[in-house]
């Protein structure tokens, strides 16, 4: 049973405010020589994660058991696909695919959005 059916009023979304507007890339700060980072939702199935780059700081290469698709909420930085590289800045989107080698370079203070969903196990995958 999930956590969702023991408990309905539990939320499924955590470290942000409910039921009012917000600047979501105002929910972490820069700090000098690290990559900060604040999560908002972590679940079997999806993890969703905000996260605050200095300019140099890196995600070294990595795989992922799920799709990970990066939101650029601001500065600039390059995405490394297997070996394919690409320059991205605020307010584009890229999509990692499930077990694939990548890496994230700040190329400027940065800050993204990261949703990785995860394919269900279980009978036919559901």
């Amino acid at each position: 049973m999930t956590d969702q059916k023991k408990d309905p009023k539990k939320k499924l979304i955590k470290n942000i405010d409910f039921s009012r507007a917000i600047v979501i890339r105002d929910l972490v700060d820069y700090e000098e020589g690290r990559v900060v980072s604040r999560t908002l939702a972590s679940h079997a199935h999806v993890n969703i994660t905000l996260f605050a780059f200095e300019k140099g700081e890196e995600i070294s290469a990595h795989t992922s058991p799920g799709d990970a698709m990066i939101l650029v909420l601001d500065g600039e930085a390059r995405v490394n696909i297997d070996g394919n590289e690409l320059g991205v800045k605020a307010g584009q989107t890229v999509v990692m695919p499930a077990n694939v080698p990548h890496s994230v370079s700040a190329s400027t203070r940065f800050k993204m959005l990261l949703t990785v969903v995860k394919q269900p196990v279980g009978i036919g995958g559901l």
